[in-house]
């Protein structure tokens, strides 16, 4: 056997970690069914920093409280990310110890415009997020989530489609009788994107109930009418109000067990809800740390990072400034420092070696389900563009730490060299100038409406990230 080959998790377990493992997973799942927006991860992930002890960094600066080792502080940006610290007993210009993941994952959005009646139904118009093939997104049932502002400030919430007696939606799809023409077409074109409208309704608004208006024509888009009638009812916006709406299309339903032994998890969004829960639960129980600890989770990962929540924005930069402040070494310098002594793990997912689409991988290089953790040396496409590609140096530290808490991990690339690539937000980070490595769970149907996880990847990935925040250090 390769020695580089990294034998099955499951075989290194004992019995009380493989209990350990499956309870784990058990309040990963109900986050992933909670938390189907970045916007409800962040509630989610609050509420849990509130318990353990966490406080609003932007009300210790209002009150201009200073900070001091063992003090746990976070900050929200915009509802859609959030950022944590747990403060060490080093000076922070030595550097943090970072976790960094992102929460949004590939969906279709609503559009600004969206509700219209074609053919006796109501449909509204989506835009998708992120990489996708379109085809997967068609005839499976849809939840709508989100949120819904009006102009006077107030907010509905949205969650329609997750609860049994809920309705749910879907996009529509041709029947295989007549689909000699799409059938010809390449996998990109089968669907188009702007056939990914979404059904939403059918009957058409009542004027009145046992009354001579029964009778009456309620004239042009009826069905649309009747939508309308409803999102009144139970929401209190009027159509204009889709204007200032974010509303996200996502698949239906719980997240699951999945395999006769039940070792795997089957649901939307892991990529890259995974790394995101096992960073922030780790924050949560490394007590006393030297280096300051940090667990930043982001939007837009899925369309560049970009905008105000995106790690491109300057939230990190200028949150960090607010806590160097607070620690009375609020100096330009001090900034620049604890950036680039910092050390990061980009807790971002790999793919996962598939047998049915082998020819797509190179099996010496490529992470395996249920083998354990991941790093990746460098992600990015053809000859590494758009890529972080990590210090062998950076590499040794991390392999020493995690066999030293004998964490299992393993080496991977995406895939075979020129079939494609992708990226996170480790090349971002780098540019403060600190060490980082792609680090995460392999997933199988990555960005498909439901990916497919190890349970023992799970479970490692959050051991590997609790063992990164007690014992790294500056390389």
């Amino acid at each position: 056997m390769n020695k580089l080959e990294r034998r099955s998790t499951w075989e290194n377990y004992t019995s009380v970690q493989v209990k350990a493992c499956h309870e784990f997973c058990k309040g990963y799942l109900d986050f992933l069914s909670n938390g189907k927006t970045e916007r409800e991860c962040v509630e989610i992930i609050l509420a849990d920093m509130k318990k353990a002890g966490y406080k609003d960094l932007d009300v210790l600066i209002e009150q201009g409280k200073m900070l001091k080792t063992g003090d746990k502080v976070y900050r929200v940006n915009m509802k859609k990310g959030i950022a944590m610290f747990n403060i060490g007993s080093e000076p922070i210009e030595n550097g943090m110890n970072i976790l960094g993941a992102h929460i949004d994952s590939p969906r279709m959005d609503v559009k600004q415009n969206p509700l219209y009646e074609d053919g006796g139904l109501a449909l509204l118009d989506t835009h998708y997020y992120g990489g996708i093939k379109k085809y997967q997104w068609v005839a499976i049932p849809l939840a709508i989530h989100g949120v819904i502002v009006k102009k006077d400030g107030t907010a509905a919430r949205v969650a329609v489609g997750e609860k049994p007696e809920d309705p749910v939606f879907f996009v529509s799809d041709l029947l295989i009788h007549l689909a000699q023409d799409q059938m010809a077409k390449n996998a990109a074109k089968v669907v188009e994107g702007e056939a990914l409208d979404v059904i939403v309704g059918n009957q058409p608004v009542r004027l009145g109930r046992n009354t001579k208006e029964d009778n009456k024509s309620p004239g042009k888009e009826a069905v649309k009418k009747g939508v309308l009638a409803i999102l009144k009812k139970q929401f209190g916006i009027e159509e204009e109000d889709f204007l200032s709406a974010e509303l996200e299309v996502v698949p239906a339903g719980r997240a699951r067990e999945a395999g006769f032994d039940r070792s795997m998890v089957l649901s939307y969004g892991q990529d890259d809800r995974v790394c995101a829960y096992g960073s922030y639960k780790a924050m949560l129980d490394v007590k006393d740390v030297a280096r300051t600890s940090c667990c930043l989770l982001v939007d837009k990962e899925e369309i560049g990072s970009v905008g105000a929540t995106g790690m491109q924005s300057r939230f990190f930069e200028n949150t960090v400034a607010e806590l160097l402040t607070l620690l009375d070494r609020g100096t330009e310098l001090s900034l620049r420092r604890t950036l680039a002594n910092s050390t990061m793990l980009s807790s971002d997912v790999s793919s996962a070696y598939d047998p049915l689409y082998a020819s797509a991988f190179d099996k010496k290089n490529v992470a395996y389900l249920g083998r354990g953790l991941v790093l990746n040396k460098f992600t990015g496409a053809r000859g590494k563009s758009g890529s972080n590609d990590a210090n062998a140096e950076y590499i040794a530290h991390i392999r020493q730490i995690f066999d030293r808490e004998k964490i299992n991990f393993q080496m991977s690339e995406l895939g075979k060299v020129d079939l494609g690539g992708g990226g996170t937000i480790a090349y971002i980070m780098a540019l403060y100038g600190m060490n980082v490595i792609d680090s995460g769970v392999p997933v199988l149907s990555m960005h498909a409406p439901w990916e497919a996880t190890s349970k023992a990847d799970i479970y490692e990935a959050r051991r590997g990230y609790e063992a990164f925040l007690k014992l790294a250090e500056r390389v």
